[in-house]
């Protein structure tokens, strides 16, 4: 398994829309394209603006593949079109690949 955690900047003000964004329809959309969210965090300084989440994926073809699926998909489209009329809710986005080690075994 690959684990891919995803790091936004959120813009100030947008944090609140942004989680509605994803508990309403990216999440859905994410596991129509075969995309496991495992978990969501927010940074613990506030002041920081930023939001984590780790998605499980096969590999990082599968990745590719759905990530491209879903950025294509009409819904997506306009959920992100209609969210962002008064401006976009993401400053940076930036991506850690990681994959299980041997030698840990969570129980």
């Amino acid at each position: 398994m690959l684990y891919e955690l995803r790091i936004y900047d959120v813009h100030p003000g947008k944090m609140k829309a942004i989680q509605d964004r994803f508990r309403d329809h990216v999440i859905p959309l994410f596991m129509n394209h075969g995309m496991k969210v495992l978990r969501f965090w927010e940074d613990a300084d506030e002041a920081n603006n930023r939001l984590y989440y780790v998605v499980e994926h096969a590999n990082m073809e599968m990745r590719n593949l759905n990530y491209d699926r879903f950025r294509s998909d009409p819904e997506w489209i306009e959920v992100r079109r209609i969210s962002e009329l008064d401006g976009p809710l993401v400053l940076k986005q930036e991506s850690v690949f990681m994959k299980n080690t041997d030698f840990f075994e969570n129980k």
